[in-house]
């Protein structure tokens, strides 16, 4: 990064300056990947039920905000470049770039090593995504400092700045947004919860499954709550142990809380005498006559909420 910065001002190229601030915070964010980390592997205590995991989290949007805010700034700084292109010292800005190439596809592989992509929490994804920025916004400069070399056309220099800035916003933006949901409590991407409910709802002696709940604590730690009912007679503590296995089996959620009670054995039937006459004693079922009956429908617990699912 030092040797970047002082290469881009001897050599006047925005390219090679706009890669070094990136690199700058490609350090900051591997530090607070450490940080972070280390928080997050605390156990839970106190008011922290769920421990620090969510750190990992506000470190991913940090990360996520600090690439949008230098894409702006390098984005402004490369469209004044494009009105008024200084000289450019093609041959500098090759050899510097070159060597980003290899020093950034290192660090890549063994970030990757030590966390597969399958298996990258969020917080780390942000340190990737700001590495293989990197990677790209270097060839492109090497790509800028060759044209520059071969045609003297110096407006190559901020177009790559440009490609660079495109880059950050991409993998900033998508940090802000996948931070965003978990903070919002959205269900994981790729779990839909009404399709959730309806695979619990249609389990064995499941009969209702409202107040259903899918979200992710952290980036590798999904969870879910509901309340489910089940035939009278039948286990309830089975039931639920079956639901679970089902959730962690199909659905990869190992955290859950389900609240599981027997259905209601019948619906409630209310007696009523029919009128016999006017007066403040009319209809109101304390003269004689004949017993009518009518049935009123039975609402489980939690109809009017969201989440409602029945076989």
């Amino acid at each position: 990064m030092a040797a970047e910065v002082v290469a881009g001002v001897v050599a006047h190229s925005l390219a090679l300056i706009s890669d070094a601030a990136h690199m700058l915070t490609d350090a900051a964010s591997i530090g607070l990947v450490l940080i972070t980390m280390r928080l997050a592997a605390r156990p839970p205590s106190g008011h922290y039920t769920y421990g620090l995991k969510r750190t990992e989290i506000l470190s991913a949007q940090a990360n996520g905000i600090t690439l949008v805010v230098l894409a702006a700034w390098l984005g402004y700084a490369a469209v004044r470049r494009l009105i008024t292109p200084p000289a450019v010292t093609g041959g500098v800005v090759i050899g510097v770039a070159l060597a980003g190439v290899a020093v950034n596809l290192t660090a890549t592989m063994l970030l990757n090593r030590a966390s597969p992509g399958a298996h990258r929490s969020l917080n780390l994804e942000g340190a990737f995504r700001h590495i293989l920025t990197d990677v790209f916004a270097f060839v492109a400069t090497a790509v800028a400092g060759l044209i520059i070399v071969l045609t003297g056309f110096s407006r190559a220099d901020a177009i790559a700045s440009l490609l660079v800035v495109a880059l950050m916003l991409q993998a900033g933006a998508g940090l802000i947004r996948d931070s965003g949901r978990i903070f919002l409590e959205a269900a994981p991407a790729g779990l839909v919860p009404a399709e959730i409910g309806a695979a619990l709802a249609a389990q064995r002696c499941v009969t209702e499954v409202h107040d259903l709940h899918v979200w992710e604590i952290s980036s590798d730690l999904p969870a879910a709550s509901a309340h489910v009912l089940v035939t009278q007679g039948e286990d309830c503590h089975a039931v639920r142990a079956d639901l679970e296995e089902l959730l962690s089996r199909e659905y990869g959620i190992s955290h859950t809380t389900l609240q599981v009670d027997h259905a209601p054995l019948q619906l409630l039937t209310v007696g009523r005498r029919p009128s016999t006459g006017s007066g403040p004693s009319a209809g109101s079922g304390t003269q004689g006559g004949e017993r009518g009956e009518r049935e009123v429908p039975q609402h489980g617990p939690g109809d009017e909420h969201h989440g409602h699912s029945r076989p």
